[in-house]
């Protein structure tokens, strides 16, 4: 282990484990280009190094400090070609072309960062063409979708790769930029305000379904999106709901934002759900093996900021108990998130599902018949109430006008036994567990 290595093992035990594996672990010692006055790191990006930068160098210099006795300058460069890297000393600050219009983004949230799947295909690969060509393709460019889903992070990743090519970047929630106008209201800097939103070259809007009944501040966005738009500036915003669908919206504003393209991020299906969780465990250093995942995936619903709370949680119990993370460990870990989730699921909303899944009548399952079919998709049912509700064997029973939990027992045991020799029966009722999951999300 060099020397620089040595440094950063040191500060590793100083900070999150996350804060490592998503930022530190990624640069490199360059031991030639060193020396005792300064010291030179690589990092993969200039995201990473800005982050490090902002938030490390100070650190490093005085472990380097420690170890030699003299406090160096840290240096991070980007890059593998000498002749295109960016450096950054504590000296100095990345900027684009104008520090007014200078980005506060979350570096990680990037496209390689960002897992696709069926459920967000189109809003992915709109938001990757409106990064490598702003304000020709869609403009504006209109993300909605459900809490959780990844709108912010698309967002994001738009700012960062526009960013990191020297554009004027202003990212802002509604509510920042609400709070901004109010505050130069009163203060009578107004023209500050429109100079630092009107002369980016990308402007980014979170949450914007905020603005609705905000008579003033949709008038100021109003002429800020045409000043934008006219320049042939790209403007993309998120929203939990379409244009249409936000109430109290000035028509001259619902008609802009329905422009360019709209395009909406719907609940992630299981695997692009296992897919997030590992990419996320490798992001941040969390060991967790298959079962686990799927363990996860299956009962958590499908907010994945919820989830990814959920691993923090998760490794941080097992870092403080010197536990291995096993599905006894988790499964505790978690109950009571669950139970929460069990207590706004009914047997009904499963039956629901499970009808419209296995195409078996409503009425069917739960009736008396006996048609394989029928019966096959009761005992799934059975299964799922038992799993994904707070429902005892006998309030089950209850509902399936059986005399006794017995029935219940007996189904369960068959159901087992099938999940032990059936591999694809084993995914189908994950899959089941999952859109039930979504489903009573949007109920709530």
């Amino acid at each position: 282990m060099n020397l620089g290595e040595k440094i950063i093992q040191k500060l590793r035990k100083e900070i999150a484990p996350q804060e490592y594996e998503r930022y530190l672990r990624h640069i490199i010692y360059e031991s030639e280009s060193s020396r005792n006055d300064i010291i030179v790191f690589k990092a993969t990006n200039i995201f990473t190094a800005k982050w490090i930068h902002s938030n490390y160098v100070e650190n490093l210099a005085h472990l380097f400090e420690i170890e030699n006795g003299i406090k160096p300058t840290i240096d991070i460069q980007v890059g593998t070609n000498s002749r295109k890297r960016t450096s950054i000393t504590k000296n100095q600050t990345i900027e684009t072309k104008n520090n007014q219009g200078k980005a506060l983004l979350n570096p990680s949230f990037t496209f390689e960062s960002f897992i696709v799947g069926s459920s967000n295909q189109f809003a992915y690969t709109t938001a990757l063409s409106v990064a490598e060509k702003p304000g020709r393709l869609y403009n504006p460019l209109f993300i909605y979708g459900g809490a959780g889903l990844g709108k912010t992070h698309l967002l994001q990743a738009i700012g960062n790769y526009r960013l990191n090519l020297g554009d004027r970047v202003i990212y802002t929630t509604l509510e920042h930029f609400l709070n901004k106008f109010l505050s130069h209201l009163q203060s009578q800097t107004m023209e500050k305000f429109r100079k630092k939103y009107r002369q980016c070259d990308v402007l980014l809007i979170d949450d914007i379904q905020f603005l609705s009944n905000k008579e003033k501040t949709q008038d100021e966005l109003f002429h800020t999106f045409n000043e934008l738009h006219n320049a042939g500036k790209q403007i993309i915003m998120t929203s939990d709901r379409p244009p249409k669908k936000i109430k109290f919206l000035e028509e001259r504003l619902r008609t802009r934002f329905e422009w360019g393209l709209q395009a909406d991020i719907q609940p992630p299906e299981l695997e692009t759900k296992i897919a997030i969780i590992q990419k996320k465990c490798e992001l941040d250093g969390i060991k967790l093996d298959r079962e686990i995942i799927q363990y996860i995936a299956t009962h958590m619903g499908e907010n994945i900021r919820e989830i990814e709370g959920t691993l923090i949680r998760l490794n941080a119990m097992s870092t403080m108990l010197n536990q291995n993370i096993t599905l006894d460990f988790a499964q505790n870990a978690i109950k009571d998130q669950l139970k929460e989730k069990q207590e706004n699921v009914s047997i009904d909303d499963i039956v629901k599902i499970v009808s419209k899944e296995l195409n078996v009548k409503l009425s069917d399952i739960k009736s008396k018949k006996r048609h394989k079919n029928v019966v096959n998709a009761r005992r799934i049912v059975i299964y799922l109430a038992r799993n994904l509700t707070p429902n005892s064997m006998p309030q089950i029973a209850v509902y399936f006008g059986m005399k006794d939990h017995s029935a219940i027992s007996h189904s369960l045991r068959k159901i087992k036994d099938i999940i032990k020799n059936d591999e694809n029966f084993k995914m189908l009722l994950e899959e089941l567990s999952n859109k039930i999951g979504t489903l009573t999300k949007k109920v709530e």
